[in-house]
């Protein structure tokens, strides 16, 4: 797929489906490749292969390339696939080239989580990273501390079409889009439904998201609406979420990914149990209190 086209998926919902595993903890290629069938035929832009909310850091390499697998065979062709790599930076370049070689359209790569890494160095990362990648590159940002000329040399190189700003830093946000090339890398909003609007109105397009697996028509509908610059429309969706994003913000995020694979194991889908540390599973209280909404969402 060409840097352009990409570029315009990306204004798009890019939507992170979760893994599925069996009852011995394994990845479960079968019923996760039902997972991206069912968020490709519900019109999500563009579909993010072993993303956060696929566990990327609870996942060996070897699986990871499954969860790729099965990101592909599920999709099918009815949208692009943006296969989620990282680690060091030579697991990475291999993990692109493989990408390619199953019938990726794109990489995104996670932000490196070494303890020592240096913002500017980060940025070297993503840049090498693009380099060497046969696919065009998504850098995914979450740490504080990148400057503007950070963001601009990242924007800049050719081979990395967008950029998913995940911190609430909106003054480097919008300083970013302003004093970047605009035919260069999109900046996308990292924050999904909840921060869209917010986002979007300072220059980002496109979100990702995880209710994709559950209620994807709520996801469009967001998109639909900041497409149209009807800001009152996406916060009227956005504050029908909330509950639902809360809930996956407990424990310091700990529940992220537990909320969405609870919700799609109701939906008759049994994806098994989070990876510590995440949370495993939610308590009683709380998978009653996200099956009373679920109930009131249809």
């Amino acid at each position: 797929m060409s840097i352009e086209t990409m570029r315009q998926v990306l204004t798009g919902v890019s939507g992170v489906p979760v893994t599925a595993y069996d009852g011995s903890g394994e990845v479960e290629p079968r019923v996760t490749a039902q997972i991206y069938q069912r968020v490709a035929a519900a019109g999500i832009h563009n579909i993010v292969a072993a993303g956060n909310t696929g566990e990327f850091y609870a996942l060996t390499p070897g699986e990871i390339r499954r969860v790729h697998e099965a990101a592909i065979s599920g999709v099918d062709g009815k949208a692009p696939v943006t296969a989620a790599i990282g680690r060091s930076l030579r697991e990475a370049v291999q993990m692109a080239k493989d990408a390619a070689s199953i019938g990726a359209s794109a990489i995104m790569s996670h932000q490196p989580v070494d303890p020592f890494a240096a913002p500017g160095s980060q940025i070297d990362y993503f840049r090498d990273l693009a380099e060497a990648s046969p696919l065009p590159l998504v850098a995914y940002v979450r740490a504080e501390g990148f400057s503007v000329e950070d963001m601009v040399r990242l924007a800049g190189h050719g081979n990395i079409v967008g950029i998913k700003f995940a911190t609430t830093d909106l003054m480097l946000l919008s300083r970013a889009i302003a004093s970047s090339d605009p035919k260069g890398a999109l900046f996308v909003c990292g924050l999904a439904e909840s921060w869209a609007p917010t986002f979007a109105a300072a220059g980002a397009r496109g979100f990702t998201s995880g209710l994709v697996n559950v209620a994807p028509k709520l996801s469009l509908a967001v998109h639909a609406a900041l497409e149209k610059g009807d800001f009152a429309a996406a916060r009227a969706i956005v504050n029908k979420l909330e509950p639902f994003e809360r809930m996956r913000t407990k424990f310091r995020n700990g529940t992220n990914v537990t909320v969405v694979k609870e919700a799609v194991t109701y939906s008759g889908l049994d994806v098994g149990p989070v990876r510590v540390p995440g949370v495993p599973r939610l308590d009683e209280k709380d998978r009653e209190e996200l099956f009373a909404l679920l109930r009131r969402w249809r």
